[in-house]
């Protein structure tokens, strides 16, 4: 359940960053809800899985889930690009995600 609690965090973080872009600097009601609910339950449900993992890892990996999904869906949503660098970096960084939840002793 640990696992599924910081996935769920990591999607909100993802949810409430789209969100926030959509709601043009909290000039449109729905989507700075969104926003603002998303925020909360992030960072609940990371509190939740942070009782049974490491800070370092934990945290680590659900940056790295809304540095992942954002990017993702900042060029599927809202056209924006990327250069061979930072797809580069945004590998590395999917690499490292990999490397936290296999290595790790959790």
């Amino acid at each position: 359940m640990k696992w599924l609690y910081l996935f769920l965090a990591g999607a909100l973080e993802i949810t409430w960053a789209v969100a926030m872009k959509k709601s043009n600097g909290f000039t449109v009601l729905i989507p700075s809800i969104i926003t603002g609910v998303g925020y909360i339950a992030s960072a609940v449900f990371l509190a939740i899985a942070l009782k049974q993992l490491p800070l370092g890892t934990a945290y680590a990996m659900w940056t790295g889930m809304g540095i992942v999904g954002t990017t993702l869906l900042g060029i599927l949503l809202f056209d924006e690009k990327l250069s061979v660098p930072q797809v580069v970096c945004v590998i590395l960084i999917v690499i490292g995600i990999a490397g936290l939840k296999i290595l790790g002793k959790e």
